[in-house]
């Protein structure tokens, strides 16, 4: 009897499984990896689901599908941003908004201007323009910015004890090296930032800002690919504040 029920128990167990998966995952042919054919996440309050188009003769068009720009200002950016910040693809980014988005521990940062951010942009993305990370700390937009990213203004530190943590900062010892004179980032969030490209100077320029201030550099991590190559790979984009999902063009 046990084992008659134990195998009901698995039946209805795979049942209600088979229930929880969407009909429409079956028909996709165009996966985001070999094991994960979409993902969601929230963007303005509003769920987007993040997956490839399906349409495998689609071409990209606009001005993304460029393959040169003037340089200077549009050169090749080096692959690694800055000493100790880790470059990533689309699939760290893939596992990021599962992981640290969903939680709250982490940001995707468009560091993109505004007019290139409301074209559109990568679902769950905030736009901080990289003027505002590269600003001085005095001023409100980009203290604004270091308190959304995790960091803690300090009020007046001795010189006792601004000492006591130069000397224990190399050494990684009571957090010491996570603080500066003016802040705090002992709970810095996860960063991934990005802007329109391998030539794209925006999101390296916020976070040699970010360096500046202070903020660890492991907390830090730099997507290259950036929007060209997003779109390339037929990712989903979102147009902010209307919520609209929109497929690559």
């Amino acid at each position: 009897m046990n084992r008659i029920v134990s195998g009901i128990s698995v039946m209805v167990m795979v049942w209600s499984a088979n229930l929880l998966v969407p009909a429409s995952a079956a028909a996709v042919d165009v996966m985001l990896t070999d094991y994960l054919a979409y993902l969601e996440v929230v963007h303005e309050g509003k769920p987007v689901r993040v997956e490839r188009i399906q349409d495998q003769d689609n071409l990209l068009h606009g001005g993304l599908a460029k393959t040169s720009r003037k340089c200077p200002p549009f050169c090749i950016q080096p692959m690694n941003a800055a000493p100790g910040v880790t470059t990533v693809g689309e699939t760290e980014i893939f596992r990021f908004m599962d992981r640290q988005l969903k939680t709250g521990a982490g940001m995707l940062i468009d560091a993109r201007t505004p007019s290139w951010y409301e074209k559109g942009t990568i679902p769950g993305s905030v736009n901080i323009p990289f003027t505002t990370f590269s600003g001085d700390a005095s001023e409100p937009e980009t203290i604004a910015a270091l308190e959304q990213v995790g960091g803690v203004q300090r009020g007046e530190v001795n010189w006792l004890t601004r000492r006591f943590e130069q000397a224990m900062a190399p050494l990684g010892w009571f957090g010491a090296d996570r603080k500066t004179a003016s802040w705090d980032f002992t709970n810095a969030k996860q960063l991934v930032l990005w802007c329109n490209g391998p030539w794209c100077g925006q999101s390296p320029r916020a976070i040699e800002g970010l360096l500046a201030h202070g903020f660890p550099a492991e907390n830090i991590a730099y997507y290259r690919g950036g929007m060209q190559l997003w779109k390339i790979l037929g990712l989903t984009t979102v147009v902010p504040d209307s919520g609209k999902a929109v497929a690559p063009q």
